[in-house]
C-alpha cells in the first residue's frame, strides 16, 4: 500500500485522485489532504480518508472544518495558511505527494515537499514553469522522482521508457483546441465567460478551461516539456486533435513515432503517476478504436491562438520571463472570469506585461526573484487591464 499525500485536495485533480483511493483502497492510503477555501469539502473528506494531517489555505475556514470533524475520535493534526499547506506537504511517511494545487500558489509546498525526501506526481504546470531554476536543482540535490500526472506529459514519459538516452528528436503536444476551436476568429470578440467554459471534450477547473479556449494551456505545456524533458523549444510541436484520443507523441532519432491513445479521462495519467512504476488493473471504460472511426490533426491557428507566440516567447528568453508570463496569465484569466475584460484582452495584457518585463528579466532567477516577479506581474495586468478599460471607454 502506497502512501500519498494530496495538495489541491477539493479540486479538480484532488476529487479524482481521491475517487482513485476509493476505488483501490488496498493500493493507496492517504496521510495528509490540503485544501484552498473549500473547508465543507475538506472536511468531508477528512471523514472518509481520515489523514493524520490536514491544512486549509483560507484561514478564515479552519472554524469551519474544525466544527465540522469536531466529533471524529481520531481527528488529524489541523492547519491553516501557507505554511499549514507546506507542513502537510512534507509531514510524515507519504511517498508520493500529488500536487493538485492550481497555480503558483502550489511552487513552495512543492518545494517543501522535495525538500522533504517525497517523490512529485505533478499536475501543477507552474512547479516548473515559474520555478524550474529553482525546483530542478532540488530535485536532483535530493534525489526524488518527478512524475508527470497532466494527460500530455505522462502522454510522453510513457512513450520514453526504454527510449536510450539521445533517442528522442521531438515531442509532439496535442491540443483539443478548446471551446472555440471551430468558430471563426471574427467571432471571437463576442464570447462570453460561459461560452469559453464549454469545453468540447474534458472536465476541468475554470481556469484551466480558459486556458484550453485560449491555448495558453498548451503553451505552458511547452514550457514543461523543455524541463522535463530536456528537449529544445524548436523541436517541441503543437498540433490540433479534436478527438483528444491521442494524448501527445514522441518522435525518435530514426523517424518512428510513438503515441500514448487513451479516452478523455484524466483518471488514467493520475492514477500512473501515484502507482509509478506499476500498471495498476482497472475496470475504467476501454478504448474501441473502431468506434472512434478517425482520428485527425491540424495546424493550430496562430491569430485565433495568439498565447502560443507569447508562450515560445517566454519560454526562449528564459530566467524570470516564464514566471511573469504565467502569472499575467492567472491574473487575466481571473479578469476574464469576473467579466472585467474581454477575451481577447487577455493575450494582450500578457504581451504588454512581458514586455515590460524584459529589460529587468533576471537569468539566473533565485526562488525570492520568482516570487517577486510573480507579484509584480499580476500588479502590472491590473494597471494593463484599467488602461484598456479605459481607453475602450
Amino acid at each position: 500500500m502506497k502512501a500519498i499525500t494530496l495538495l489541491g485536495s477539493t479540486g479538480s485533480i484532488g476529487t479524482q485522485t481521491l475517487d482513485i483511493v476509493s476505488e483501490y483502497p488496498d493500493r493507496f492510503r492517504v496521510v495528509g489532504l490540503a485544501a484552498g477555501r473549500n473547508g465543507d469539502m475538506l472536511a468531508q473528506q477528512i471523514r472518509q480518508f481520515r489523514p493524520q494531517i490536514a491544512a486549509i489555505c483560507d484561514e478564515t475556514q479552519l472554524p469551519v472544518v474544525q466544527a465540522a470533524i469536531a466529533d471524529l475520535d481520531q481527528p488529524p493534526i489541523l492547519l491553516a495558511g501557507e505554511e499549514g499547506v507546506a507542513e502537510v506537504a512534507r509531514y510524515g511517511d507519504s511517498e508520493v505527494v500529488v500536487t493538485g494545487i492550481v497555480g503558483c500558489a502550489g511552487l513552495l509546498p512543492t518545494i517543501a515537499a522535495i525538500e522533504a525526501g517525497k517523490n512529485i506526481a505533478l499536475a501543477n504546470k507552474e512547479t516548473l514553469i515559474a520555478g524550474a531554476p529553482v525546483v530542478l536543482p532540488l530535485i536532483e540535490q535530493y534525489g526524488v522522482k518527478l512524475l508527470p500526472a497532466d494527460s500530455e506529459h505522462s502522454a510522453i514519459f510513457q512513450c520514453l521508457q526504454g527510449v536510450p538516452a539521445g533517442g528522442l528528436r521531438r515531442v509532439l503536444l496535442t491540443a483539443s483546441g478548446g471551446a472555440f476551436r471551430d468558430l471563426p476568429v471574427e467571432k471571437l470578440p463576442t464570447v462570453t465567460v460561459a461560452d469559453a467554459l464549454k469545453h468540447p471534450n474534458w472536465s476541468m477547473g475554470r481556469k484551466i478551461t480558459i486556458d484550453s479556449a485560449t491555448l495558453m494551456n498548451k503553451g505552458l505545456e511547452v514550457i514543461e516539456a523543455h524541463f522535463l524533458f530536456g528537449v529544445d523549444y524548436d523541436h517541441i510541436e503543437i498540433v490540433i486533435h479534436p478527438q483528444s484520443i491521442i494524448h501527445s507523441l514522441i518522435e525518435l532519432e530514426d523517424t518512428s513515432v510513438l503515441a500514448q491513445l487513451g479516452l478523455p479521462d484524466m483518471r488514467l495519467p493520475i492514477l500512473y503517476a501515484m502507482a509509478y512504476p506499476d500498471r495498476i488493473p482497472t475496470e475504467w471504460p476501454r478504448l474501441n478504436l473502431v468506434e472512434c472511426a478517425q482520428l485527425t490533426f491540424r495546424e493550430p491557428d496562430h491569430q485565433k491562438y495568439p498565447c502560443m507566440r507569447l508562450a515560445y516567447a517566454a519560454g526562449r528568453a528564459g530566467g524570470s520571463m516564464p514566471a511573469v508570463l504565467n502569472a499575467a496569465n492567472e491574473q487575466a484569466v481571473e479578469l476574464f472570469l469576473n467579466e472585467q475584460i474581454g477575451f481577447l484582452d487577455i493575450p494582450r495584457v500578457i504581451e504588454t506585461v512581458c514586455d515590460r518585463h524584459q529589460a529587468d528579466n533576471h537569468v539566473q532567477p533565485t526562488l525570492q526573484d520568482i516570487i517577486a516577479a510573480d507579484q509584480w506581474a499580476r500588479q502590472q495586468v491590473l494597471t494593463a487591464s484599467q488602461s484598456l478599460t479605459t481607453m475602450i471607454a
